[in-house]
């Protein structure tokens, strides 16, 4: 199409004629654009893809399913007989799957008849991908065999997404958008995730530990990213292996704005959680830097060295370099190949000497913001790309082991067992129960392990953790003490023995109001509805809450927000308007400089 669909030229159109210009937008579904028609004007582009989110989700079960039953099977008989929509023929073009081999043919058209036999509809993928330019066969035929396992009402759901992302894609090509900053910052996440620990590497899985060598070559690869191709003015990699890049403000003693997340990664993990926190303010520094405009206040970047808390116990050693928490007992812990902290950091080159030094002073700081994948699925479920946080959650773990009697499992009569993975079994429920009965609190039983144990044996001994989680440390504390109190009661009536040691304790860190309301204005200045959220996870930003006001920006995530997890993911639309956001609140920070110097 070389007459491009322009915002104006829709807003200004009738209803016959508004639907007319989104044909094809959402197959064989005109109504849909017909209702979004009520929602005009649109003031970006992101405004009319939501519009058309809310027209599908209001549309009722029924339009929904003829929604999902007008698209054609992929690899199916419509594309073999050449009547595919010339949207739908380009997308499956791209993908490679008009140029299957007679096997991969004979695999998705055994995958469609069981998928139409699970669920009463064709398989929907938008097979263009998270950054648009077209998922492989494998990539495809692998989605296909995970969904097969969902169950009928999420992958209802996750069918209407994946035609969400069709049509975002199907927008751009009328509008001649594209998404250059998320594109950019996309590239990036995956060339940084080449890095990987060898033996995670050679099975092609992510995994990023404290100061190994992978650890160090994305240090060094960020470190010339923000020199070379964004232009910070300064760029070191401090002594505990923080990558720190300084954008100078309109005079170099003006004060800063503190941003950043983690680039480690847990094992076999994801390749946005963290890294999409340093990414997306690289792509603001490179846009600033590019057009020459220097800001009333300096941005200071860090790619924090470690959060996970993988290779050593303890966590947060970038960030809590920075605010002064950094305990030199640490450098005396050894991995699990014996060596010490110490002695990693010698071998990298670092100096731990020198980590006192990198405690910040707060005063010469406006605070910090951190722009982290959501990691849940609330986003991904609403059809929001982003999400405004609220609350870290304040979280409390244990350890701990019941101890009962080892006996014969044919032989002991079930009054007069004393079975500690059946206790162990009550907490969990407990744990359920009581969390659910409050907003915002949840508690999990994530460890299980009954040691030495046998199938015709009566567990004698369970080991057990326990991690509860709260917006407030009062409703934390609350859950965790009947949690507690509900364990001696579960112990004594079954005549078992508990230890329990407390491992962790951090306290909620809630959003400062006036930052939080920066990402708010920031959202709506995108044209899209603000999503408030707490977050059940921790970031760097709980650190450095302890000595400057911060705020936190969410990011949707694909294939129900996982994380931790290599399916992890999240498109560069998604990402292009953090970046938006993100230059808006820069934007925000510095006309309030100006009207503060008036």
């Amino acid at each position: 199409m070389t007459d491009k669909l322009t915002l104006e030229r829709l807003n200004q159109a009738d209803r016959e004629t508004f639907t007319a210009l989104l044909d094809g937008t959402y197959e064989h579904s005109p109504w849909i654009a017909a209702r979004a028609w009520e929602a005009r004007p649109f003031a970006t582009l992101a405004a009319l893809k939501h519009a058309l989110v809310l027209a599908v989700r209001n549309g009722g079960r029924e339009a929904q399913l003829g929604l999902i039953r007008a698209h054609p099977e992929l690899a199916g008989k419509a594309m073999v007989a050449k009547t595919l929509t010339a949207e739908s023929t380009h997308e499956q073009g791209k993908a490679g799957l008009t140029q299957c081999t007679p096997q991969e043919f004979e695999r998705i058209q055994q995958l469609n008849a069981a998928y139409n036999a699970a669920f009463g509809f064709p398989f929907i993928l938008a097979v263009r991908g998270p950054r648009g330019v077209g998922l492989d066969k494998q990539q495809i035929i692998a989605a296909f065999e995970r969904r097969l396992h969902h169950h009928p009402d999420f992958e209802f759901a996750e069918a209407l997404r994946n035609i969400h992302r069709i049509a975002e894609i199907r927008l751009d090509d009328k509008f001649g958008a594209e998404p250059a900053a998320g594109n950019l910052v996309w590239d990036w996440a995956e060339r940084l995730a080449a890095h990987s620990e060898p033996a995670y590497a050679e099975r092609g899985e992510l995994t990023v530990t404290y100061l190994t060598d992978a650890h160090r070559a994305a240090a060094q690869r960020l470190a010339h990213w923000m020199k070379a191709d964004c232009g910070f003015d300064d760029v070191e990699i401090d002594a505990v292996g923080n990558v720190v890049g300084i954008y100078h403000g309109a005079t170099r003693d003006a004060p800063r704005l503190l941003t950043g997340s983690h680039y480690d990664t847990v094992r076999n993990g994801g390749k946005y959680d963290g890294r999409l926190g340093i990414l997306v303010p690289m792509a603001c520094v490179r846009e600033l830097s590019r057009s020459g405009r220097r800001l009333p206040f300096g941005l200071e970047v860090v790619g924090f060295a470690e959060e996970e808390g993988q290779r050593y116990k303890a966590v947060f050693l970038g960030s809590g370099a920075l605010t002064g928490q950094f305990d030199a007992a640490w450098l005396d812990q050894q991995d699990a190949d014996g060596m010490t902290m110490r002695q990693a950091m010698a071998h990298a080159g670092l100096c731990a000497d020198d980590i006192p030094k990198l405690r910040r002073d707060p005063a010469r700081y406006l605070g910090f913001v951190e722009v982290h994948i959501e990691q849940g699925p609330v986003l991904n479920e609403i059809d929001l790309p982003l999400g405004v946080v609220t609350s870290i959650n304040g979280s409390v773990r244990f350890l701990g082991e019941i101890v009962g009697m080892a006996s014969h499992a044919g032989t002991t009569p079930m009054d007069r067992r004393r079975d500690a993975a059946a206790a162990a079994a009550e907490l969990v429920l407990l744990a359920e129960r009581r969390a659910a009965a409050v907003s915002d609190v949840v508690a999990t039983v994530g460890m299980l392990e009954v040691p030495n144990g046998s199938i015709n044996v009566v567990p004698g001994r369970c080991r057990f953790s326990l991690d509860v989680r709260a917006t407030t440390d009062a409703a934390r504390d609350a859950c965790a003490q009947d949690l507690l109190a509900g364990l001696q009661a579960i112990c004594a009536k079954r005549g078992v023995v508990y230890t329990l040691e407390e491992t962790l304790r951090a306290a909620a860190a809630p959003s400062a109001a006036a930052w939080q309301a920066r990402w708010e204005r920031a959202v709506q200045a995108l044209g899209l509805p603000v999503h408030r959220m707490p977050s059940g996870a921790g970031h760097d930003a709980m650190k450095l809450h302890e000595i400057m006001p911060q705020a936190m920006l969410f990011t949707r995530g694909e294939n129900a927000g996982i994380s931790h997890n290599p399916l992890e993911s999240t498109s560069s639309h998604d990402m292009d308007l953090a970046v938006a956001a993100f230059r808006s609140l820069l934007d925000q920070l510095s006309t309030q400089h100006d009207t503060d110097q008036r």
